[in-house]
């Protein structure tokens, strides 16, 4: 039976070497569960191998698929043939899918059942992007040498111009993220992840090379398991939990967030919102032994740059509006608060950030201004984020300075979603707003024309847009507010969207 090697920490910094360090750790452990469905690191290397050589010489390969064993080998795969993985969700409307695909060009998918099926809907009348399937006789024998410089993944986000921006992350950026994470936690091959995000979702990132860089196995949530996740996490072993503030708000509301519920779990990690105190003090009331971690970063920092580890003792003390701190900014990185002038603010501002977690750019360079800014003879990234800097170094959010917001973990672009409106039959003109909920984020839209059935707005929507950036709340004005320069009032269709709301 072979035998696997520990890769030497000077190997190259391949995003796919934590998988291989996973495989000499635990060689027949379990990799993925899902279900009742087990993959052994063996076996999903051999699938990978046998995958990456049927990708020929694609230099960009898209994984279209739920979570399912196609998916992780997908991704796996791609890497090992170094190519660009592009993970695509089979949900998404077609429009949407056509035009990731194109703007990435993708030349070859892996893709399940239902990602076939989203594929030929995507495709249309136009040309397909072929299906490859794993082929034994074509396996590579090793993965491929990539470059630090190479892409490892590419994501897209919500674009202001009413099209997804891509995201270009490297092996390097990627290298220098899980050494310092790997130098933080302690995770081991006994441990078990969930994966409560979508693979398109950078965060799911973490929870793969995590759990793979230390020999422990990926088992993702399925949607019925949140009726009651302490059965769940019990049944499954589950030690490291990850996902949106938002969860802890659903699984208190379905009774699993009583005082020691969750025995099991060793660390807890929330992003992808802002996370407030009540939420930690109750999640680790009910993990007593877990170690909860309030992570933030955008996906173009790759996945988290700053990390704050609470303590029931001190946290709440740092607090601001009674929000978590986000924490410090990863070591080898510089960062700045600049204020409304544009000067440097020692205390209260945007932030921004540059160093090797950075990616050097969007897909279409078009996409950068206003984004990727230079600044004394270096190039940093504008997070739009606005940032107290706390006594001892550490930041705590304190919202957005521009139109694009957090819903259950979801970036999204207002203008994106006044954009998709706009082309609906009989609207003229939208402004969407959003406001804080006990549990999460709304979106309201208010727009001017003919009045049009909510359900018949929502339809449009969902023929262009994905199912989290869906607007719940539709409202008609005859005309906007206006302030005395002209511009849409905006704090006043605030208000009224709160007024929704409540009734």
């Amino acid at each position: 039976m072979t035998e696997y090697q520990q890769p030497a920490p000077s190997a190259q910094p391949a995003l796919h070497q934590r998988f291989l360090r996973g495989l000499a750790l635990s060689p027949d452990g379990p990799a993925l569960r899902i279900g009742s469905q087990e993959v052994t690191y063996r076996e999903l290397h051999e699938r990978a191998l046998a995958l990456a050589g049927s990708l020929g010489s694609a230099k960009v390969v898209g994984v279209l698929s739920g979570k399912s064993v196609t998916a992780y080998a997908g991704i796996l795969a791609g890497l090992y043939a170094g190519a660009t993985v592009v993970p695509l969700h089979p949900d998404f409307p077609p429009s949407r899918t056509r035009r990731m695909l194109e703007l990435s060009g993708t030349a070859a998918v892996i893709a399940d059942d239902r990602g076939r099926a989203a594929l030929r809907a995507a495709h249309g009348d136009g040309p397909a992007v072929p299906v490859v399937e794993p082929d034994p006789a074509q396996a590579l024998a090793e993965p491929r040498p990539v470059e630090a410089s190479d892409v490892a993944y590419m994501l897209f986000t919500s674009g202001s111009t009413g099209r997804p921006k891509g995201v270009p992350i490297t092996h390097g950026s990627t290298h220098h993220y899980f050494r310092l994470l790997d130098a933080r936690y302690d995770f081991t091959p006994d441990d078990v992840f969930t994966q409560t995000f979508d693979l398109n979702f950078d965060c799911a990132m973490f929870d793969l090379f995590c759990a793979w860089g230390s020999g422990a196995t990926v088992d993702p949530v399925p949607p019925g398991a949140y009726r009651d996740i302490p059965a769940h996490l019990a049944e499954r072993g589950i030690t490291v939990w990850f996902s949106t503030p938002s969860a802890i708000s659903l699984i208190r509301r379905m009774g699993g967030l009583e005082p020691g519920s969750l025995p099991g779990l060793r660390w807890s990690f929330f992003a992808g919102e802002a996370l407030r105190c009540s939420d930690a003090s109750d999640w680790q009331a009910a993990a007593p032994g877990s170690t909860l971690e309030n992570i933030y970063g955008p996906t173009e920092l790759t996945v988290t740059i700053t990390g704050h580890r609470w303590d029931p003792d001190t946290s709440p003390g740092l607090a601001v509006n009674g929000m978590v701190p986000i924490g410090a900014v990863h070591e080898g990185h510089d960062h700045v608060l600049v204020a409304e002038d544009g000067s440097v603010s020692g205390t209260e501002g945007e932030l921004l950030i540059t160093g090797p977690q950075m990616a050097s750019g969007y897909l279409d360079p078009q996409d950068n201004r206003g984004r990727f800014t230079e600044r004394d003879g270096r190039v940093w990234y504008r997070t739009g984020d606005r940032v107290r800097r706390l006594p001892g170094g550490e930041l705590v959010y304190l919202g957005r300075l521009d139109s694009q917001v957090q819903v259950q973990g979801w970036r999204v672009e207002l203008a994106e979603v006044d954009h998709a409106l706009r082309s609906c039959d009989g609207v003229e003109d939208v402004v969407t707003v959003a406001r804080p909920t006990e549990s999460s984020t709304e979106l309201v839209v208010f727009y001017t024309g003919r009045v049009r059935r909510p359900a018949e707005l929502a339809r449009a929507l969902r023929e262009v847009l994905p199912k989290g950036m869906l607007p719940r709340h539709f409202e008609h004005v005859a005309e906007f507010p206006l302030n005395s320069n002209r511009k849409v009032d905006r704090p006043v269709l605030a208000a009224r969207a709160e007024e929704l709301l409540r009734a």
